[in-house]
């Protein structure tokens, strides 16, 4: 089995990284990504785009939520848009984990600007499989 942190694994989502998702930091039960927004994150009202907000705090969870090196797998997510954002603007997503049992979890994700302002909560429901990934043995990865 190759030995990678689990920030690398990560990077390796394809979908986050095309759209310029950075993941910054990830640890077990908690993570931060962000979005420096651009023209292509722009929906027809030219705000940021509800799918590219989704999938930054979606990142950010599963980061938290898989850290501790067993797949985890989302059960049902809900976000709340609180206030718009555009080009220009940094986006941060920090992920909290809010309880975790034996085979679930839940975690919070909010959103922000580079002012600090709450651009939108997004909430997750997780599922652990158990089935061991790659970074199984080291469990966080700050650099």
């Amino acid at each position: 089995m190759c030995h990678v942190s689990p920030k690398e694994f990560f990077n390796n989502s394809h979908f986050s990284t095309t759209i310029g998702i950075e993941l910054l930091e990830v640890e077990e039960g908690h993570a931060k990504a962000c979005l420096h927004v651009t023209e292509v994150h722009l929906n027809a009202g030219r705000r940021t785009q509800g799918g590219a907000l989704f999938t930054l705090a979606d990142l950010a969870m599963a980061a938290a939520a898989n850290a501790a090196g067993r797949l985890t797998l989302t059960l049902s997510s809900h976000i709340n848009f609180l206030r718009s954002s555009g080009v220009g603007d940094t986006l941060m997503a920090e992920a909290r984990e809010r309880y975790v049992g034996r085979t679930t979890g839940c975690y919070q994700v909010d959103i922000t600007n580079q002012h600090g302002e709450l651009i939108a909560t997004f909430e997750s429901s997780v599922f652990r499989k158990g089935d061991p990934l790659p970074f199984a043995t080291r469990t966080t990865d700050k650099t």
